[in-house]
């Protein structure tokens, strides 16, 4: 893979779901669906919404460490991104990805309690593509 940055994030910008992966409080992994990132920042940076009511977001806050994983169903490839997850619920960082129609998840808007923003910084890669994985660095 010649350029990860390229070939990762034309695989994100297809992916029709994202799953985040963090661990409980005994240390097991939990994966769960999310909507896609409502932006990111070449393959290091994500913003992601979720209530701030769920189990991801309690456990984000005891242990930030975490994984993204998209996958392109159609050529039978994903790549996995490893890094940390802070729980921001700051009006600014709200209001940044805060989108149209999303009162349907947070009914009070932008100032909703039960909204925050996910914001997932990656520090490694894992590419799997052909019968063949590459890891990768971020920088």
């Amino acid at each position: 893979m010649r350029n990860p940055e390229e070939t990762i994030g034309k695989l994100i910008d297809k992916a029709t779901v994202t799953i985040i992966s963090y661990c409980d409080d005994e240390g097991y992994p939990i994966s769960k669906a999310m909507l896609n990132p409502r932006e990111r920042i070449g393959i290091k940076e994500f913003y992601l919404t979720t209530n701030t009511s769920s189990d991801k977001v309690k456990y984000f806050k005891k242990n930030p460490k975490a994984t993204l994983y998209f996958v392109d169903k159609r050529f039978f490839r994903g790549a996995s991104l490893i890094g940390e997850v802070e729980v921001l619920e700051d009006a600014k960082s709200k209001e940044r990805i805060w989108q149209e129609g999303d009162t349907m998840y947070y009914p009070e808007g932008v100032t909703d309690p039960d909204y925050c923003v996910l914001h997932f910084i990656a520090k490694r890669g894992r590419y799997y593509s052909n019968f063949k994985n590459v890891n990768f660095e971020i920088e």
